[in-house]
């Protein structure tokens, strides 16, 4: 069986690609070849791995990388998805042979302001938001297999 190879896309890879990324493995299983990236690499953002942790899910290990190091290499995707604001997402390079682009945008947990506590209340909500959206995708996936 062939997988579906999704990337997902966000500034940094530093926590709303990540969660992608970590959902659709968790979620989609086998059936997904899942990597992301950022517009530039960063460090992962400790509010997303803590809250990431609260779901049973570990990304503390995960590296960060650069989307223009997976463009470079020639990588091709079925689905390039952006989980950014749409200003940012359209600094995004056009992969070859792509399926389909889409946007997903959420907040971003690097611009939290306010106490740890709210910060991380904050960040739930995306990851809430990134988890539901990834259950979704999938679940049109497979009734656009089924039809």
């Amino acid at each position: 069986m062939n997988k579906i190879k999704v990337l997902f896309i966000c500034i940094h890879n530093s926590a709303r690609s990540q969660m992608a990324e970590a959902y659709l493995k968790k979620f989609g299983g086998e059936k997904f070849a899942v990597e992301s990236a950022g517009l530039e690499a960063g460090t992962l953002n400790p509010l997303a791995i803590e809250v990431m942790k609260e779901d049973g899910i570990d990304i503390s290990n995960n590296l960060t990388h650069d989307v223009f190091d997976f463009f470079k290499e020639g990588r091709l995707y079925h689905y390039v998805i952006t989980v950014c604001d749409e200003a940012s997402a359209a600094r995004c390079p056009v992969f070859p042979g792509v399926h389909q682009k889409i946007n997903w945008s959420f907040a971003d947990p690097s611009s939290f302001t306010g106490t740890r506590e709210e910060q991380l209340a904050a960040t739930r909500i995306v990851r809430n938001e990134i988890r539901d959206e990834i259950q979704n995708f999938i679940e049109q996936l497979n009734l656009h297999e089924r039809a």
